[in-house]
């Protein structure tokens, strides 16, 4: 499948809380309480948030991967201010969230996200960028390294009602 990258738009917001919806649950369903994947979910990608997030584009920025023939949204990355537990600077810019549905992870759409998000953080004059990933995510700690990001520090992170360790990487740009 032919897929773009393009810059999210306020009339992107459902969409973007669908993936991190679905991608949410293809990936913690099994290793985390079904009650704190819902509730997270719920919260944590609502449409809501995504349009509080594009409204402020000074501070977010968003760009989806989008079915070239019909524009249905597959996955996106989030570039930011860091709001992490290590010391950060002003060059720094945080990816919150890099999320692809699996049927399309393997394909080099991830690290064409990636590298968006990285170029623009360059663009805007940033030496570094973060990231949060569960501990356990080993599927994506892999492509992070790949990526060239290495471990900066530890957050806690809750999901629902329980709180697990998040490793806090970095890459130098």
């Amino acid at each position: 499948m032919d897929l773009t990258i393009r810059p999210c738009t306020t009339a992107d917001a459902a969409a973007l809380a669908l993936v991190g919806q679905a991608t949410f649950l293809e990936t913690y369903a099994g290793q985390l309480p079904g009650v704190d994947i819902v509730f997270h979910a719920a919260h944590e990608h609502s449409a809501a948030r995504y349009a509080g997030w594009l409204a402020e584009p000074d501070r977010y920025r968003l760009w989806g991967a989008a079915a070239a023939a019909t524009g249905a949204m597959v996955g996106y990355v989030m570039l930011c201010p860091p709001d992490l537990p290590v010391p950060t600077t002003a060059q720094d810019l945080e990816i919150k969230r890099i999320y692809l549905l699996s049927r399309f992870q393997g394909g080099g759409v991830g690290g064409r996200l990636m590298a968006t998000a990285v170029e623009a953080a360059k663009a805007s004059g940033a030496r570094r960028v973060l990231l949060g990933v569960w501990r356990e995510n080993a599927q994506a700690i892999a492509f992070y390294a790949r990526q060239g990001f290495v471990e900066a520090g530890v957050r806690r992170f809750q999901v629902g009602a329980n709180t697990y360790d998040d490793l806090v990487l970095a890459r130098d740009l």
